[in-house]
């Protein structure tokens, strides 16, 4: 990275740079951290895999019925009644060979016996003791899942990176694994700056406010699988900063702020890094916001966020969220955000790309659409409570009237 470290970086009538290019910037500099550890099953869920699975062994292991039926050789259907001669359930197998005439009562997982080709669901069969009249004939291979179909020996089942999925844990547990080796988590160390904060329970004084930001950053840094590290709110202050700076570049390998980072009297953030390390203000073309700090502080990585609540967040989700899962190891996917009809008419200049905040509907029709929260101010932090996805307006787009399409970008989980 070649930007100088300079405040004037990250005043208002800074050329903005657009996001995908801080984006780009952020991901060439980052290297993921080293460290793994090896975790039970159950408590690898979220966690970020250190090594890929591969299949031992086929999965299922034998060819198994699909359903409660008859197991028998599609060929001597309609040549008569059948006779049962024995059954195979789950566990408990036929032991012997389906012959010329012969049938075997099978229920969903039984192993399906030698010599039968197919297996018919009960409610297609008439049953008088042990003789069986099959109404329709069966194709080859029917109602019957192969061994190997789920799972083959040597397969790469789970790719290095990818963080655990509830599903994940049942697929490796198919294969009787009860341990796993998974990157340790990233540590991450946050506080927020301003003398008018307060947190919660004190009282609150002229000009003074609720620190809320912390809150939001907590969830989403828990929501991502992180070692959390809550410094609490820093005064603006030189000294107290460089403290909580130092403590967290101690602890954590990476440093979360918010508010601090614009030009101003009480802004020292630009000199403690310009001592301790290396920071790119940029002022980013996204709308909320614009000013942001990326750097290292001594041995950890620095991200500077922006005080207003909606920034915070939204800033967080696009640039902070993927730098974190690049740094934790994980293989990052490219954002979910598809096209649909927009509801609502949206204000915008051109000059900006835009991460209005939205409400999917579905339509009458069954199709999606998505409405705007209404009001879109960077202090409105209800409307982020009130949305569940991003309303994603390019840069040289202008007012938006209701039934355009737009793209959407679903916030992921219980996010944000």
């Amino acid at each position: 990275m070649t930007d100088p470290i300079t405040a004037a970086g990250c005043g208002h009538d800074a050329p903005a740079m657009p996001l995908a290019d801080a984006l780009e910037r952020i991901h060439a500099a980052l290297t993921p951290i080293t460290g793994t550890r090896r975790l039970a099953l159950r408590s690898a869920l979220g966690q970020v895999l250190a090594q890929p699975i591969t299949a031992p062994e086929p999965v299922p292991a034998h060819d198994n019925s699909a359903m409660d039926g008859y197991a028998l050789r599609s060929s001597d259907v309609g040549n008569g009644p059948l006779r049962r001669v024995g059954s195979a359930f789950a566990g408990h197998p036929f032991d012997g060979t389906v012959g010329p005439g012969e049938c075997v009562r099978i229920m969903t997982g039984g192993v399906v016996p030698a010599g039968a080709d197919a297996v018919v669901m009960q409610e297609r069969i008439e049953a008088e003791g042990e003789q069986i009249t099959v109404n329709d004939r069966p194709e080859p291979g029917q109602n019957i899942r192969r061994a190997g179909e789920d799972l083959r020996a040597g397969d790469i089942i789970l790719d290095q990176g990818r963080r655990l999925t509830a599903a994940d844990l049942g697929v490796v547990a198919s294969m009787g694994r009860a341990e796993l080796a998974v990157m340790r988590p990233l540590r991450v160390a946050f506080f927020s700056t301003g003398d008018e904060l307060r947190s919660l329970g004190e009282a609150l004084g002229p000009g003074d406010i609720y620190d809320s930001n912390r809150y939001s950053l907590y969830g989403m840094l828990t929501n991502l699988g992180v070692e959390l590290l809550d410094l609490g709110v820093v005064r603006d202050d030189e000294a107290a900063l460089q403290a909580a700076l130092e403590q967290a570049a101690r602890d954590a390998d990476v440093i979360l702020t918010s508010g601090g980072v614009s030009v101003g009297e009480a802004d020292y953030m630009a000199h403690l890094l310009r001592r301790h390390g290396e920071a790119h203000f940029w002022s980013i073309a996204m709308k909320p916001g614009r000013p942001l700090t990326f750097g290292r502080f001594d041995s950890a990585w620095y991200f500077g966020l922006p005080g207003n609540p909606v920034s915070v967040m939204a800033t967080f989700t696009q640039v902070v969220t993927p730098a974190l899962r690049q740094l934790a190891g994980e293989r990052i996917p490219a954002p979910r955000r598809f096209r649909v009809a927009c509801h609502s008419t949206l204000r915008k200049k051109p000059g900006r790309q835009e991460f209005q905040r939205g409400r999917l509907l579905t339509t009458a029709d069954g199709t999606l659409a998505v409405e705007s929260v209404g009001r879109q101010g960077s202090g409105v932090l209800r409307s982020m409570s009130e949305a569940d996805c991003f309303i994603i307006l390019p840069a040289d787009c202008g007012d938006v009237a209701a039934g355009d399409t737009v793209v959407v970008e679903p916030f992921a989980g219980p996010l944000v």
